[in-house]
């Protein structure tokens, strides 16, 4: 299992209902713009690129400059490492929970 320190940040990052909604959004439709990313929203380019600069800061996203503009694009690397975190808790439950019902049987 990864760093727990590590997974924690990407949780955190993870645990923001505009976040997670930019991150389907770059999911669906690759890389974008900040004003791609607030069209249809009623949160500010401004507060955007906060939540971005969040992700960033945890691998989940990424920019590259495209003339005037920053493109931004989801590291699906840093959802597979959240994933396989999810997956590697769940086992340590399964296995709990099989050793408490081989015991109560017992």
């Amino acid at each position: 299992m990864q760093n727990p320190k590590g997974s924690a940040h990407l949780f955190a990052a993870l645990g923001d209902e505009t976040r997670l909604r930019l991150i389907a959004q770059l999911c669906g439709g690759g890389p974008m713009s900040i004003s791609r990313l607030t069209e249809g929203s009623k949160v500010t380019r401004q507060a955007i690129a906060k939540h971005l600069r969040v992700m960033e800061g945890t691998g989940l996203v990424r920019s590259k400059r495209h003339g005037r503009e920053s493109l931004w694009q989801l590291d699906r690397r840093r959802l597979e490492d959240a994933r396989c975190y999810l997956d590697a808790i769940s086992k340590q439950w399964d296995d709990a929970l099989l050793r408490l019902l081989k015991f109560v049987e017992d």
